[in-house]
């Protein structure tokens, strides 16, 4: 803190003390002229209510006074007066790192014993995934919910299936957190409004949904474009990102509208990279709890 700034705060908890110490000296002695019933002699109500003027009680004064002896023992304690850095030395950093070196000594022995585990046999750990768990609601939920459900607006992917863009494998999920991912599906507009709707109709026929049979025939050779990424057979490509079109899984929406949307003006979908926020510990408890969630039974109850 500059001198300009101490000195300020200085002025204003002096002038602030000053004030109402002054106050409190003062209104115990301070003489209110009376009337001889003991008013002020200021009525309302046509006279029915009058102001009466009484000492202050005893218990007000004592505990107004056991504040001001708190608030001047705190100023000389701890800081709060100016750059003045208190009779105890403590400080908001100084606190801060005790408690981040006691949670650390806490966890070092946890930490230990999850890195002897790959992250298929790490999920069995029920101490792990409590820690993963704190740490996807933490730093994941944003997106994905905390019910790790996904969010089809944000084209978040659903963590509690077993469908996966890039694998499921515990390594894949850890270069998923780790490293983060991009995906890009560009737009086909320029195929055609009508093309559009015929190659969300096939869309839709791959996975068995309903659909107009006629147009899905009809977008059937345009779907040669999507195959690159996609395969002849729409089961997707996880090297790329490219999802599986066969089941009923959407990761922007299932519907007629949404699948032309899709289609015709692309999606571009981003999960940033947390190494730079997590320790490598960290995103291996986390991928843990994650793999936990769609390859236990009891996944939905957590």
């Amino acid at each position: 803190m500059s001198i300009g700034w101490s000195l300020w705060v200085m002025f204003l908890v002096t002038l602030n003390l000053g004030i109402t110490f002054f106050l409190y000296l003062w209104g115990p002695r301070v003489k209110i002229p009376t009337l001889p019933d003991g008013t002020s002699g200021h009525v309302w109500a046509h006279g029915v209510l009058r102001e009466g003027v009484r000492k202050l009680p005893r218990w007000w004064v004592l505990f107004s006074g056991a504040m001001f002896a708190a608030g001047f023992t705190y100023l000389a304690l701890f800081p709060g007066f100016g750059s003045f850095k208190g009779m105890l030395g403590w400080t908001s950093h100084g606190e801060l790192a005790r408690n981040v070196a006691a949670n650390e000594a806490t966890l070092a022995p946890l930490i230990e014993r999850f890195r002897l585990y790959p992250v298929e046999q790490l999920t069995n750990d029920p101490a792990a995934r409590q820690m993963g768990k704190v740490l996807f609601e933490d730093n994941c939920a944003a997106c994905h919910q905390r019910s790790a459900k996904g969010n089809v607006a944000l084209g978040a992917p659903d963590l509690t299936d077993n469908d996966w863009l890039y694998g499921g494998s515990g390594k894949d999920i850890t270069t998923s957190i780790h490293d983060g991912r991009s995906g890009v599906m560009p737009p086909w507009a320029s195929l055609g409004a009508d093309n559009v709707k015929n190659l969300a109709q096939y869309v839709l026929s791959l996975s068995g949904s309903p659909h107009d049979e006629a147009k899905a025939a009809a977008g059937k050779p345009l779907f040669a474009t999507c195959a690159a990424c996609h395969g002849a057979d729409g089961k997707g490509n996880q090297a790329l990102g490219a999802p599986n079109l066969t089941d009923h899984i959407w990761l922007h929406g299932g519907s007629v509208a949404e699948i032309e949307k899709t289609i015709g003006e692309g999606r571009q979908g981003h999960m940033p990279a947390w190494s730079p926020r997590l320790t490598d510990d960290q995103i291996h408890t986390v991928a843990a709890y994650v793999y936990h969630l769609s390859h236990d039974a009891d996944a939905s109850s957590q």
